[in-house]
């Protein structure tokens, strides 16, 4: 199901959506900006679906960096209400319509915003084990499925690629949600003399096959290394 929603800004964003009577959302934690009167909301562990296996599920998901409650909001009034989202960086708001990824994507540990209440989220183990040795959080991805609507933030601007049947290699920090058919993996940046002297990072995200991909152009993890080093001087 679609959601009746609007994005807000430009380039530090927000989502607005429209919510019906009855209707329901999850939502991480802290991303709340505004509402209207007759939304109410409560942190639960996990998203409530069966298919999240409640609080196993919602473990899983704090192994990927995020938290295990979320929090779920619920129009009680008798007349369509608004509430709007944002996320804890300057950046931009990806809606995903899941039936069009097939029911089903991979998303990085703080790309999840917001969802229809439905959808389940749940840990997802990279497939390579050098992705997890090397890639910190980036060893467990949240799966998101179902048929409703997801809202994913991108640090900076959003950068789309369709792949067919080829390789994409890019900072670890830029990969925001991949098709479940695209195979991924952090690999080695080059020789040793590239790791030590090269500027670009010890290692790649690499991304081999076809389907979707959605990237990020400012790694919110640069920004922060940026931050504390200009800090210490």
């Amino acid at each position: 199901m679609l959601i009746e929603h609007q994005i807000l800004g430009n380039d530090m964003q927000a989502v607005e959506v429209t919510m019906q009577p009855g209707q329901e959302l999850v939502a991480e934690a802290s991303t709340l900006l505004v509402m209207d009167d007759g939304i109410e909301f409560e942190a639960h562990i996990g998203d409530g679906t069966k298919s999240s296996r409640g609080v196993m599920s919602a473990l899983g998901r704090s192994i990927t960096g995020v938290g295990v409650f979320l929090t779920h909001f619920h129009n009680a009034g008798s007349q369509p209400a608004k509430v709007s989202f944002t996320a804890n960086s300057p950046g931009r708001i990806v809606p995903i319509h899941l039936p069009d990824w097939g029911g089903s994507i991979n998303v990085e540990h703080n790309g999840f915003l917001c969802a229809s209440k439905g959808t389940s989220l749940n840990a997802k183990r990279a497939k390579r084990i050098k992705a997890g040795v090397f890639g910190g959080s980036g060893f467990f991805l949240q799966k998101i499925e179902g048929d409703g609507t997801v809202f994913l933030h991108c640090c900076g601007s959003i950068i789309e690629r369709e792949l067919n049947d080829d390789v994409l290699r890019c900072e670890p920090g830029a990969v925001v949600a991949f098709d479940p058919s695209i195979d991924f993996s952090i690999e080695r940046a080059g020789n040793l003399k590239t790791m030590i002297f090269g500027g670009e990072g010890v290692f790649l995200a690499t991304l081999r096959g076809s389907g979707k991909v959605i990237l990020q152009s400012l790694p919110w993890g640069r920004v922060v290394s940026h931050i504390l080093a200009q800090g210490g001087k």
